[in-house]
């Protein structure tokens, strides 16, 4: 008898809120709304073109992609999902396709959750 188990990874999302607090200081509430929001957007929009590439096996600048998301996340305060862009940057330079779906998963969630993490702040300082 063979038992399967579903596993459902729940990792911990780290974010330093001081790159947006700076923002918010720096431009002031309304200025700061909309930078931030366009950055959220931007970065979700570059999450959705590495899916559509990974989806379409075209890894040609994949490197450079998750670059730019790292960076992106850095200036966010999305510690945890700049540094699983990093992680898989490495996997593509080891060329592990084992490691690379796994990390690649993981690039998927932290993605989802930090987004949400950062809307939902972004909600909060609009009340």
């Amino acid at each position: 008898m063979t038992n399967v188990v579903a596993l459902r990874p729940n990792e911990r999302v780290r974010q330093d809120v001081e790159p947006i607090a700076a923002i918010y200081r720096n431009l002031g509430t309304s200025s700061a709304e909309g930078v931030v929001t366009r950055a959220l957007g931007e970065l979700a929009l570059t999450m959705s073109g590495l899916a559509t590439q990974v989806r379409s096996h075209q890894m040609g600048d994949l490197t450079q992609q998750l670059r730019r998301l790292g960076r992106m996340a850095e200036n966010l305060g999305m510690v945890s999902l700049a540094s699983v862009s990093g992680d898989l940057s490495v996997c593509l330079e080891r060329e592990d396709p084992t490691s690379f779906a796994a990390v690649w998963a993981r690039l998927l969630r932290i993605a989802e959750r930090s987004l949400a993490c950062e809307t939902e702040a972004l909600d909060q300082t609009l009340v």
